[in-house]
């Protein structure tokens, strides 16, 4: 998993997209930030390269950093550079409980000194407000009465640009305006008689105001190695043996297949509520494992879990489904003949995509539409190799839910049919969702033309 990042490296998450036009801009969607220069998810399960002041601040085990001292005045970590000018922060952010009305959980941007930043705060009243903090002088630029509650997840964005400063909740912005406290300064992440959690903070930028880190006398070892560029592999492997499965195969810790093939769950249809051939208990690991048909309900996942290097030869009702966690991986493998999805993502947090093959499926991923919890679902997907393929995720832009792609590589599709991200009106359980849209709009689909390359 890439981490903290520099100038100057691939982005992880860009902006503005294909189709975000000039217009739309000066209207107030998105600013043209475009390059990645720092981003933590907290999954190496430590706060390095921040400064804490005040408050307990831990990794739990799903990579969320929570604050938990929610008697604390103020409490804050802080990164990035003073010299950081005009720029993009945001995280997700997760209010767990607030002492008062006017109690807080946030993000920061141009932070100068441990009380004078830029703030966007969530706030005990169910209020969400941007503001200019100045020791103990609190200016509010804007707000918005959103029905904050404690237990959700709310993706924050601030955007600074000169002396124009807006605040974003679930990509809809809360607050506009022109402010003169202060023209650079670091990200933080804040709580104020609150505790909270906090996950996936990015920072963007462009132009002039790129952040920039001055050059270091000797050249460090990377903090992490630089991402593959072989493509996933281009042919299915060969079983080792096979295994007829007559009932669900439970999985904690760790199960290696060998390569052998599974089969023998399910009818090999789309019908709903087939068992699956694997179910892995929170944080259990899949890995080398060829699932044949018929396949049930393939793999669930009920919490936090790693799939490595998994192939499904035929989908049956879905290859996996993300149910009970908040963070879920999937690294190497492939699948195949799925007449719908392929990975269906069911309850809250982040799946990530990597180093995968499909072909002649409907979609690779789904955040799913209708289920009975509407959480925000995020994706991360990563040197993919795509093939007959409708469309490689489909998300729900009203819950806030993104995607964001890299290194794709779409074969075989020279009139550019498949869709990359499609955007879907989430509704509750017994209805359709609606789709609304599609393509790179630098709130919820994440891309850019460089980004996708057809073969």
């Amino acid at each position: 998993m890439q981490k903290r990042r520099l100038s100057g490296r691939r982005p992880l998450l860009l902006a503005v997209g294909a189709g975000v036009t000039v217009a739309a801009l000066a209207a107030g969607m998105t600013s043209a930030f475009a390059a990645t220069v720092f981003s933590d998810d907290f999954t190496d399960g430590n706060t390095s390269g921040w400064s804490k002041s005040g408050g307990t601040w831990i990794v739990d085990g799903s990579g969320v950093l929570n604050q938990s001292n929610a008697g604390s005045e103020l409490a804050r970590q802080f990164a990035g550079q003073t010299s950081w000018t005009n720029y993009s922060v945001q995280a997700r952010v997760r209010p767990t409980s607030f002492g008062s009305s006017s109690a807080l959980v946030g993000l920061a941007a141009r932070s100068t000194s441990s009380t004078k930043m830029y703030r966007l705060a969530l706030l005990g009243s169910g209020r969400a407000e941007l503001q200019a903090v100045n020791g103990s002088s609190v200016t509010a630029i804007g707000s918005a009465s959103l029905g904050i509650g404690a237990g959700t997840w709310y993706n924050l964005r601030i955007e600074t640009s000169g002396s124009t400063i807006r605040g974003f909740v679930n990509g809809t912005q809360i607050a506009s305006g022109s402010n003169s406290l202060a023209g650079a300064g670091r990200i933080g992440l804040v709580t104020a008689y609150a505790s909270g959690g906090f996950d996936d903070v990015v920072v963007d930028s462009s132009g002039g105001g790129t952040p920039t880190t001055p050059p270091p006398t000797t050249t460090p070892p990377p903090t992490t190695p630089p991402p593959t560029t072989t493509p996933p592999p281009a042919g299915w492997p060969t079983p080792t043996g096979s295994q007829k499965v007559d009932a669900t195969i439970p999985v904690s810790g760790t199960f290696d297949g060998g390569l052998k093939r599974y089969y023998g769950i399910g009818d090999g249809g789309q019908s709903e509520s087939q068992d699956p051939m694997f179910e892995l208990a929170a944080g259990a690991t899949l890995r080398n494992v060829i699932i044949g048909a018929p396949a049930g309900d393939g793999v669930h996942c009920e919490g936090n879990c790693t799939l490595i290097n998994v192939w499904w030869e035929d989908v049956g009702e879905d290859a996996a489904t993300f149910r009970g966690g908040t963070t879920y991986t999937v690294d190497g493998g492939g699948a195949r003949s799925a007449s719908d999805k392929v990975f269906q993502h069911n309850g809250s947090g982040t799946v990530y995509i990597k180093n995968f093959r499909v072909e002649n499926a409907g979609k690779l991923y789904r955040a799913c539409g209708n289920c009975s919890t509407s959480y925000q679902r995020h994706v991360v997907i990563d040197n993919v190799t795509v093939q007959n393929t409708d469309a490689i995720a489909g998300i729900n832009t009203n819950w806030g839910d993104t995607a964001r792609f890299s290194r794709i590589t779409i074969v075989g599709d020279p009139d550019r049919e498949t869709s990359i991200c499609v955007k879907y009106k989430g509704v509750p359980k017994g209805s359709e969702p609606t789709e609304i849209g599609e393509g790179a709009d630098g709130v919820n689909c994440l891309y850019s033309p460089s980004d996708i390359t057809y073969q």
